[in-house]
């Protein structure tokens, strides 16, 4: 890990605080973009001797990537507040009471040195049992407007550690360090990508698809069929299963189609590879997706996923746009018209798709898994001495 972040950063770094003998508890809990980053810094302390056990929901993605990274997990009952109709609120508040007192015995269990909230069904309770118990507590928030749980937990928490600068901004009780998104170190590793020949537009709605994406994909490449791209173009789209077998079958009818190339997958195993061959990317606007890009360097046109809470992807895609680093559309105004247009503006005029590398570039930030472990150990370490 030292001299992973030595390579990336080209200077130096101090000593990593030792954590051995130490454990932790991490609530990631839900969707990709809280469980991804939980899992990347878990993975880090782990590296560095720490114990370090996920907390999260059955109902959450990380049921199912804790035991692919080899994290232990532990479970809570409890579901969403945020986004959801009121009798699902209601039923996540009489679940309340009974979750925060399953988090405590976890607390008395594992007798974690530092607790880490990342937001999610998962947090509340988590929270609740540390300050209760007395466990530093620190939060992660990866988007640009942070989740319910980690607004209530910043009152509470030692330090706020985010991806972006804006979320600091409603974080105001806790102590706020910009330290970027914890993903994949292969992202940051890709080389620039010389852009000769036919362009490859890269389309992802994530794991499950978007079936917005998808139609709007294929609408486009029916238009490219029959008007041309300039040097032609080419698609690689990861569909997801629910749709794989639709996209598909419209592509085949394309296959004669001599100004485009398409094809589709429902599920991508290595996407670092493929952002490496991408030109340009077509994805939704989770804040791992987004530090994915920044760290690959790549242009994209981002389609806010529009019932994230709090419209929390918009915010994350309008930081992306403000940078140069991408282009930014509505999901009710996307389809295959608005692709064709805006993919035409990219690639139509000279330089602008390398000024939006630039940009995505520089807004990269590598080794945020090692800050947040930092800043756990940190906090750790003070409470013992």
């Amino acid at each position: 890990m030292q001299i992973d972040r030595e390579l990336r950063t080209g200077r130096p770094q101090p000593a990593l605080p030792p954590a051995r003998g130490l454990s932790f508890l991490i609530a990631a809990g839900g969707t990709g973009g809280h469980v991804l980053p939980g899992l990347q810094v878990a993975a880090e302390l782990r590296a560095r001797g720490a114990e370090c056990t996920i907390v999260g929901t059955p109902r959450g993605m990380e049921s199912k990537l804790a035991p692919q990274f080899g994290i232990p997990l532990e479970m809570l009952q409890i579901g969403p507040l945020n986004g959801v109709p009121w009798s699902r609120r209601i039923k996540t508040l009489v679940e309340l009471p009974a979750s925060v007192r399953q988090a405590a015995r976890l607390v008395d269990r594992h007798r974690p040195a530092a607790a880490l909230s990342l937001g999610g069904y998962a947090s509340g309770p988590l929270v609740l049992a540390a300050i209760a118990k007395r466990v530093p507590l620190l939060i992660m928030e990866p988007n640009a407007y942070p989740g319910l749980a980690n607004r209530l937990a910043a009152r509470f928490a030692r330090r706020a550690l985010v991806g972006f600068d804006a979320a600091a901004e409603h974080l105001p009780s806790a102590e706020a360090e910009t330290v970027g998104v914890p993903i994949r170190d292969a992202f940051f590793r890709l080389p620039r990508k010389h852009h000769v020949g036919a362009p490859l537009v890269l389309i992802t709605g994530g794991s499950q698809g978007s079936s917005r994406l998808n139609q709007a994909a294929v609408a486009a490449a029916q238009t490219w069929a029959k008007q041309g791209f300039p040097g032609g173009i080419r698609l690689l789209h990861q569909t997801g299963p629910a749709d794989y077998n639709g996209v598909r079958a419209a592509y085949d009818a394309l296959r004669d189609a001599t100004e485009i190339a398409c094809e589709a997958v429902s599920f991508i195993d290595d996407m670092p590879a493929a952002f490496g061959r991408a030109d340009l990317i077509v994805c939704r606007a989770g804040a791992s997706t987004l530090a994915e890009l920044a760290a690959a360097g790549k242009a994209s046109i981002l389609v806010p996923y529009p019932h994230a809470a709090d419209d929390h992807q918009m915010r994350n895609a309008r930081s992306m746009a403000q940078a140069g680093a991408a282009r930014v559309a509505a999901d009710a105004e996307w389809d295959g018209e608005r692709m064709v247009r805006e993919v035409g503006c990219i690639f139509g005029a000279p330089g602008r798709l390398e000024a939006m590398e630039d940009a995505a570039r520089g807004l990269a930030k590598p080794g945020a898994a090692a800050r947040v472990a930092d800043a756990l150990i940190e906090e750790a370490l003070k409470r013992k001495s």
